[in-house]
């Protein structure tokens, strides 16, 4: 199973914003992909209400995992996206 370690690069941290904005590319991506703390229990990425739950702020590392065809270029291009800053 791919997964990828990143840090959130929004000064906000997971927020409104980058929130939706993740869920929407998750949700554009053809495989389910998880999000999770580090050490903490993963949540799909395609819902907004539990990546919010997540209250991930700024500079946190947050695990992305996905798993059948298509994994791993979905990890990366969700990684990609936490890890950008604020537009």
């Amino acid at each position: 199973m791919p997964q990828r370690t990143v840090a959130i690069g929004a000064a906000g941290g997971l927020h409104a914003r980058p929130a939706a904005l993740l869920v929407q590319a998750a949700a554009n991506q053809p495989v389910p992909v998880t999000l999770a703390r580090e050490g903490g229990d993963p949540v799909d990425a395609r819902s907004l209400l539990s990546v919010l739950a997540l209250g991930a702020g700024h500079g946190e590392r947050v695990v992305l995992a996905a798993e059948g065809e298509g994994a791993e270029a979905a990890v990366e291009a969700l990684a990609a996206l936490v890890a950008a800053g604020d537009e």
